[in-house]
């Protein structure tokens, strides 16, 4: 049963460089503008995986000018974890992050454990089809969750 889109996501991961900006990227470009959609990382000590730049171009979802962010970060900027309807935690300590943060806020926080790709493989090919995996994983979570794409691909 899919549900309504929510007004605004919030992904996230360990650092914000391969999964939660996988699934930011992959949200915005099937449901459009109309739900506000962030990610964020437990740290921020990488930039943008280039194999999730690459696998998610084969869809048509740029992830070149990504910056990642932790959950500080965004705290700092002035965002409030407050602010979102729905926190999506795509690892075992995104999940851990969320729940203490928001433990003082009604809202809801999802766990969908989702591949870590990084490590995997040993040729170029090996690691793409990896992160393929992972954002093949992401889509079929998004579109159990909201339903099929919604003509913006």
């Amino acid at each position: 049963m899919t549900h309504p889109l929510p007004q605004s996501v919030l992904f996230c991961c360990d650092h914000n460089a391969v999964r939660s900006p996988m699934a930011e990227g992959i949200m915005k470009k099937f449901y459009g503008q109309g739900t506000y959609v962030q990610s964020v990382g437990v740290q921020n000590d990488m930039e943008i995986d280039g194999f999730s730049i690459a696998v998610c171009h084969e869809l048509g979802v740029e992830l070149s000018r990504h910056r990642s962010r932790s959950f500080d970060e965004m705290e700092e900027w002035g965002e409030d974890l407050s602010s979102f309807d729905l926190v999506v935690a795509l690892s075992p300590a995104s999940q851990a992050r969320a729940m203490e943060l928001t433990r003082f806020y009604h809202l809801e926080v999802e766990f969908w454990p989702t591949l870590d790709p990084t490590g995997l493989g040993e040729t170029r090919e090996a690691k793409l089809e990896s992160y393929r995996a992972t954002r093949d994983q992401i889509i079929a979570r998004l579109t159990d969750r909201w339903g099929a794409a919604q003509g913006n691909t």
